[in-house]
């Protein structure tokens, strides 16, 4: 519905200003180009999709410069709504490329090279209008004659007629070409606003003053200006009259904005923000601003409107001592509101918090948030590992006035490629400097102690045979069957088998990741070996994740620790730790090792039966010597496989043709 007139002059004055704004007569948008030059309006919007920056293929017009100018679009004599004029000025930009006879010979090209650089040069281009609830985009087609084509000259302008705007709204052109060359252009228009609405303050309070006729019926509304995603909208209401909306100060926060409409059909609502810059609002959002938990390691921050924050962990100690930042090893992490973010945790504890600062690099906001499910804040003290680049140690205690060093180890919260944290009772930590000594000498008798120990869980672990941690893909029941056959059978040799077949309640405890992380380390910490037992379905797998990074979902059962072993496994190949710890292994007839992703196949890959002399030897303690046994236990382990191969590859009903141990054990088909 177009403005009243009373309304336009109330807003842009009363003078001869008003009177020369260009009144544009009738509903229908234009378009209108500078001498020389050709332009068309498209009859329809289009949609505001910029695209990507593509080279230029020759000479190309570029928009230039945005200008804009207020006009009316009128109605009757005196009922216009306000507009906004857009012109785009052009230029050329790029050139020829020079053909290749003239960069071979010096010399002028073929007479029919020369054809496009006398031809007239043709534009798409897009203008970008949004002043909320707006947002339109048109597309403006212009043709320069080939005379005007002057490389890094202007060509002239075309200009739009026009994008409508409410009184007080704030507008955002842009303009670029489709297919798209350079950089879009952008401009930023705050369009008047009528003086019947004001903003005033009284102490801790903030009016909102509405001077209009105590006939006139208007809403009024209240709400949060959101950068991504819709408004969200906190008041409204349908008033009359003259009115005067009292605000308590601890509602301000930069994002709110009120809109004014009259209560009449298709109307114009104006919008303002006026306390973008106001130091109270800023203050209140920092107030308002709340960390919130969702699982172990992922947490969002909740605010009414975007911060330009950052956020790190730090550690916070029962004596009251201020939080220290985790960085390193840890890293500050850009901040997004509603958006989740995650920290490497592999436990919570009630001392770590979240710190966040902004752009000013000022402490705004400190939560410790595994306090409220862990309970108050314990007497601990927080132990620092971290790894150089050949792989030794250190470890030192965090303290207010640094870390200190200690020839020690305890038990992990965060764990990487770069080091762990390890929380400790304070009661077992000296905290003074001057006992460093003293403990020194007691972690000395602990570190022999730990030695000699090392040494004779080492001798136990010798007896009792070398850990195997079995991981496979759980592709289906049958599948599952034969791996607990190839686990049972080798637990009958000096090996202790992990698998997760036998650990379902652990598994379910855990979660696959944590229970998988466990063992994993556990059995590469005792000199065991990790057996990757390939099937279609693993490899499947692997492929995947190689080719996305992720592992989608797929049809696997909520135990197959497989598919969320990946994420620590591919590490330690892809940086060179998997030889001599990892084996690859695969039935006959069920998959060729060539499947195998290369990656892969830099540790050995054995095919079962046929290869199980050799697959036991690689089983073996690293530095132990072959045994003469070795093929009768090849045989032994065979035998006990032999009934779940022929279950898996022949069902009851079907002939099964006999196979043993041996190259071609795996061949009858």
């Amino acid at each position: 519905m177009p403005v009243p007139w009373f309304l336009l002059s109330l807003a842009l004055g009363r003078s001869p200003v008003v009177l020369s704004l260009e009144r544009l007569v009738g509903p229908q948008d234009a378009t209108h180009c500078s001498p020389g030059l050709s332009c068309h309006l498209w009859d329809s919007d289009i949609l505001c999709l910029p695209g990507d920056i593509v080279p230029a293929p020759g000479p190309v017009l570029a928009p230039t410069h945005l200008q804009t100018e207020l006009v009316l679009r009128c109605q009757k004599e005196t009922d216009c709504d306000l507009c906004l004029r857009v012109a785009v000025h052009l230029a050329v930009h790029g050139h020829w490329e020079e053909p290749e006879d003239e960069k071979k010979f010096g010399g002028a090209a073929d007479s029919g090279v020369e054809e496009p650089r006398n031809a007239s040069l043709q534009a798409q281009v897009v203008l970008s209008f949004q002043a909320y609830p707006t947002a339109r985009c048109v597309l403006l087609e212009v043709q320069v004659p080939a005379a005007l084509v002057q490389f890094g000259q202007s060509v002239g302008s075309v200009v739009y007629d026009c994008f409508e705007a409410a009184l007080g709204s704030e507008v955002r052109i842009w303009s670029y070409t489709q297919p798209r060359y350079e950089k879009e252009l952008n401009h930023t228009q705050q369009l008047p606003a009528l003086p019947w609405l004001n903003v005033s303050a009284d102490g801790d309070n903030v009016h909102l003053v509405l001077n209009v006729s105590e006939e006139q019926h208007f809403g009024l509304s209240l709400y949060w200006n959101q950068v991504q995603g819709p408004p969200k909208p906190r008041w409204h209401k349908n008033l009359t009259g003259p009115q005067i909306i009292t605000l308590n100060h601890t509602d301000l926060v930069p994002c709110l904005c009120i809109q004014v409409w009259p209560l009449e059909p298709d109307s114009v609502r104006t919008n303002i923000c006026p306390f973008r810059e106001d130091p109270r609002a800023h203050r209140n959002l920092w107030q308002a601003a709340r960390l919130r938990l969702l699982t172990l390691q992922s947490w969002l921050l909740d605010a009414p409107c975007s911060l330009p924050a950052e956020a790190a962990l730090c550690w916070r100690a029962l004596g009251g001592d201020p939080c220290q930042p985790l960085v390193p090893p840890l890293s500050w992490e850009n901040v997004t509101v509603d958006k989740v973010l995650e920290f490497p945790l592999l436990k919570g504890h009630p001392n770590l918090c979240v710190q966040q600062v902004n752009s000013s690099e000022k402490l705004q906001l400190q939560e410790c948030l595994w306090a409220d499910s862990l309970g108050p804040l314990k007497d601990d003290v927080l132990l620092l590992e971290t790894r150089g680049p050949q792989d030794n140690r250190s470890l030192c205690a965090l303290e207010p006035s640094g870390c200190t060093s200690l020839p020690s180890r305890a038990s992990t919260l965060w764990d990487d490629d770069l080091g762990a944290l390890w929380a400790c009772p304070m009661d077992k930590y000296i905290h003074k400097r001057w006992a460093l000594v003293w403990l020194a000498c007691l972690l000395f008798a602990a570190a022999l102690s730990l030695i000699l120990l090392l040494k004779k869980d080492h001798a136990k672990a010798a007896a009792r045979g070398r850990a195997a941690l079995l991981l496979y893909s759980a592709d289906d029941s049958g599948f599952e069957r034969l791996v607990g056959a190839l686990a049972s059978a080798l637990c009958q040799l000096p090996l202790r088998v992990a698998v997760d077949l036998w650990s379902r309640r652990e598994l379910s405890a855990q979660g696959p990741v944590a229970w998988f992380h466990a063992q994993r380390r556990q059995t590469l910490q005792e000199g065991g070996v990790v057996v990757l037992l390939f099937s279609p379905g693993a490899v499947a797998l692997c492929s995947e994740w190689l080719q996305d990074g992720v592992s989608g979902p797929g049809a696997h059962g909520p135990h197959d620790a497989f598919r969320a072993s990946l994420s620590c496994v591919l590490p330690d190949f892809l940086q060179g730790r998997a030889p001599g710890s990892y084996v690859g292994a695969c039935f006959d007839r069920l998959l060729h090792p060539d499947a195998v992703p290369a990656l892969f196949r830099t540790v050995p890959v054995f095919t079962l039966p046929s290869q199980l002399p050799d697959f036991l030897g690689a089983l073996q303690q690293p530095r132990a010597p072959r045994s003469g046994r070795l093929q009768e236990r090849a045989e032994q382990v065979s035998r006990a496989l032999q009934p779940a191969l022929d279950c898996y590859f022949h069902p009851p009903g079907t002939p099964a043709p006999g196979r043993g141990v041996g190259p071609g054990a795996g061949d009858g088909t």
